[in-house]
């Protein structure tokens, strides 16, 4: 109880911080995914890729500009790891393995960021800043692109399958959006305490006549981004738990605010372009929702945690740094995987099993409380037109949602769209756990050894990026396992986004009538709410039962 009152302070001045500047940051946002005007440095970006950024793209070529793109992504930054000793600024790293740089590449290029390495002792600072921050970028500016795009498409009055273009709403994003922000978030964090420099390793004499090794470098600026954009790879291999990327209370709730704003915003910008804000309230309502949910479990499971140590420390402390506290670390990881951030700052593998199966839960509702800069909109848009489509089943008339018919191939691409991410995971976590390379990777056996695989093949399906400590990830069976759950939990459900993107551009506005379920009331929000909630534990349960549930009950 003596960290009740603490825990309640720090949601307090996220709730304020959230409020005060998520509907402003909303506007903007609504007003760079419509505005036909480009900025002077936009231009530039357009001529050196070649492309015209007034060309309204089909469905189809928007899709194929994402994949390209992304491509051109993974390759350069495999590259970069191959070749990484030959770079300046190197401090002597080697080149990364072919397996671990194709890892690597494909985690950061699918806004996953998963690190089967240890930050400061395998990359150097020019592969952390000019390889994995661009992505951090890049990346998180793609998701925006889509969510914008099937956001047009629903505001869209009819006529051809054209949702925008790609590499307007690419290049918008990042220039008006990430860089002016992890800009100031940077610098208010080099305030903190946060290490910006570009020094390598230092010999420190501790108190006790010992020497330790400390590497600094360009951290602040990484942080900003791997926060803000939901990204989560640390530059150190503790990631929010070091005292360089993370040093005070104060940062931590920075950090926390940062990966939760843009997709909060996400939801508002979305009311205002289809010119109802009533909508964006109502689905960030759902995700505002699950969120306080989420925190409130993890919260309890942590420091209520079972055992004679836990209720003497006031909560399972294990793995857990006492600058932040359990509240502080149940806060982070209930955010960083109700996100698809995947920053820790503290050890997933330590938290309590029910603690541990929360944090699973959130990844599996497919990260859409609030979820991903841009992939939580959409996410939640999808499980919106399943609860309409649902209710007009009920009804017994065809459902729309803001004006769009739901027909037989709307329905048919959400359904991929859902049915898509379990199909990834669950064949993922068999291939795992009955391979002997995959066993040989996991520390524990029994459901927690279940739940360590489970975990990191959640985490790579959904694009989070956080893992249970304990599995050996960094082989070139989990490496290439996880790889390809991260490549095709990442664009399989962006292609059917889009297609539906150009479904509905496609369709004209149909007037409510008698039989129209509104989706801007707490009706709706409820049974929205219910849709992720039974979706989830209609697919998951069973796998759920064997780790976390099981290690909770035993």
């Amino acid at each position: 109880m003596s960290e009740l009152a603490p825990a309640l302070g720090q949601i307090l001045v996220l709730v304020v911080l959230l409020a005060v500047s998520v509907p402003r940051l909303a506007r903007h946002l609504a007003r760079v995914y419509t505005s036909p005007k480009h900025l002077a440095v936009e231009r530039v970006a357009y001529r050196a890729l070649r492309v015209d950024p007034d060309t309204d793209q089909h469905w189809r070529s928007y899709a194929m500009s994402v994949l390209g793109f992304s491509l051109v992504g993974v390759l350069l930054l495999h590259a970069y790891g191959r070749l990484q000793q030959h770079l300046p600024l190197s401090l002597g790293s080697s080149a990364l393995p072919a397996d671990g740089s194709w890892s690597t590449a494909v985690s950061f290029v699918t806004n996953t960021n998963w690190q089967w390495y240890s930050g400061e002792a395998a990359l150097g600072h020019l592969m952390q800043m000019s390889g994995l921050t661009v992505q951090n970028f890049v990346s998180a500016a793609v998701g925006m692109a889509v969510a914008a795009a099937f956001a047009r498409g629903l505001a869209g009055t009819g006529g051809e399958e054209r949702i925008g273009n790609f590499f307007a709403d690419l290049v918008r994003g990042v220039v008006r959006v990430l860089l002016p922000l992890a800009f100031v978030a940077a610098l208010v964090l080099v305030l903190i305490g946060v290490v910006q420099n570009f020094t390598g390793n230092a010999d420190i004499r501790t108190l006790s006549d010992a020497t330790q090794v400390l590497t600094g470098g360009p951290v602040a600026s990484q942080e900003a981004i791997k926060e803000l954009g939901t990204n989560g790879g640390g530059f150190y291999n503790v990631n929010s738990a070091h005292p360089f990327e993370n040093p005070t209370p104060l940062s931590n709730i920075l950090e926390i605010y940062l990966l939760l704003l843009i997709p909060f915003a996400m939801a508002w910008a979305f009311g205002l372009i289809v010119r109802d804000r009533r909508q964006g309230a109502a689905v960030l309502s759902v995700m505002a929702l699950l969120l306080t949910v989420s925190v409130g479990l993890l919260t309890w499971a942590e420091m209520a945690g079972p055992g004679t140590a836990p209720e003497l420390a006031g909560g399972a402390m294990e793995g857990k740094e006492v600058r932040f506290g359990t509240a502080g670390s149940a806060l982070f990881g209930a955010a960083t995987t109700a996100t698809s951030t995947g920053a820790v700052n503290s050890m997933h593998d330590s938290l309590t099993a029910p603690g541990g199966g929360i944090t699973m839960f959130n990844m599996m509702l497919g990260e859409v409380a609030p979820g991903g800069v841009g992939s939580g909109l959409y996410g939640m848009l999808m499980l919106a037109v399943v609860t309409v489509f649902l209710a007009g089943l009920m009804v017994g008339r065809t459902p729309e949602y803001l004006g769009k018919k739901i027909g037989q191939r709307e329905i048919v691409l959400v359904a991929c769209y859902v049915l898509v991410t379990p199909f990834i995971l669950l064949t993922g976590i068999a291939v795992a756990i009955t391979a002997g390379d995959g066993l040989a990777g996991l520390q524990e056996s029994g459901p927690h050894g279940l739940s360590e695989a489970l975990y990191a093949v959640t985490s790579a399906s959904n694009n989070n990026g956080s893992a249970f400590g304990g599995l050996t990830s960094g082989t070139p069976f989990w490496n290439t396992l996880l790889g390809l759950c991260m490549l095709f939990g990442r664009f399989l459900p962006m292609v059917f986004v889009l297609a539906l993107a150009g479904r509905f551009a496609r369709q004209h506005h149909v007037p409510p009538g008698t039989g129209t379920l509104p989706t801007h009331r707490p009706l709706f929000v409820g049974l929205l709410t219910s849709v992720a909630l039974v979706m989830v534990g209609l697919t998951y349960i069973p796998v759920l039962a064997l780790g976390p549930i099981v290690e909770s009950l035993s």
